[in-house]
């Protein structure tokens, strides 16, 4: 049975350093979220960056500036210990990926978590619908595209997409359930040719880990919480702080609540 109980252990096992990798299929049932923490005088900017491109940055949750608690995504969340690896962005430029970020909190920091399509994978399996990546216990493949975001203020950039390989069938069968979860990506963004969303070479995932195609199957591809990090490494603030990719924070709340059928 599915509890709150399951994602509070996750969370605690991932807080201890007991695990520090992808978190695709750890607490099933319960939504996972990507990550972005920016400095309250950057904070304006990047929530209408997420407004204005709602299909790659639906989101979830947004924190009172310098708390590190999110109450309405579970009770005990600190977010400067419960994710399994960060991101650290200096200028623009990472710099590190710690597995804890208590000592470069900031009073000021305020923390976005954005809706991730590991939220939809429960739903497709349910329907019998193959994911490849947790086939394979693989991290999900994901691209950087050249479809253009919409800009706010300081921030801009092309989204980043992941991409799940499936036959014309189960592609169809995927439009639909996914096309019920808006706020964890919805809909494809595109299926078939990767050249033509400016993707080079389907082998060589910028982020994630690559994933064989089929004969007869197509790659699909939908917008990707990874997106918010291409527009910080655009818009260079001082500071930054994200997920690695693939390894998000577990929320109490459940997938089911995020349907909108």
């Amino acid at each position: 049975m599915t509890t709150p109980l399951i994602s509070a252990a996750e969370r605690q096992r991932i807080r201890s350093g007991a695990h520090s990798g992808p978190t695709a299929g750890l607490a099933p049932g319960h939504v996972q979220a990507n990550l972005a923490i920016l400095p309250a005088d950057w904070a304006g900017d990047f929530l209408r960056f997420c407004q204005a491109n709602p299909k790659a940055c639906p989101v979830l949750a947004v924190s009172e500036v310098g708390d590190q608690a999110l109450p309405t995504l579970g009770r005990g969340i600190d977010i400067r210990t419960d994710v399994p690896r960060y991101r650290v962005y200096r200028d623009g430029v990472l710099t590190e990926e710690p597995t804890d970020i208590a000592a470069l909190w900031r009073d000021d920091f305020v923390s976005f978590l954005i809706g991730c399509s590991f939220s939809f994978e429960e739903a497709l399996l349910a329907d019998g619908v193959p994911v490849r990546h947790i086939a394979l216990d693989r991290n999900v493949p994901m691209y950087e595209t050249g479809i253009a975001c919409v800009p706010a203020g300081r921030f801009s950039g092309n989204m980043v997409v992941s991409m799940r390989p499936m036959t014309p069938r189960d592609a169809i069968r995927a439009i639909q359930i996914t096309s019920r979860f808006p706020s964890v990506h919805g809909a494809p963004v595109h299926f078939g040719d990767p050249a033509a969303i400016g993707i080079r070479d389907i082998a060589a995932p910028e982020h994630g880990e690559a994933v064989p195609i089929e004969p007869g199957e197509v790659p699909v591809f939908w917008a990707c919480g990874v997106t918010p990090q291409v527009a910080i490494r655009n818009a260079r603030p001082p500071i930054a702080i994200a997920h690695s990719p693939g390894a998000m924070l577990i929320t109490d709340l459940l997938n089911t609540q995020l349907s909108v059928l």
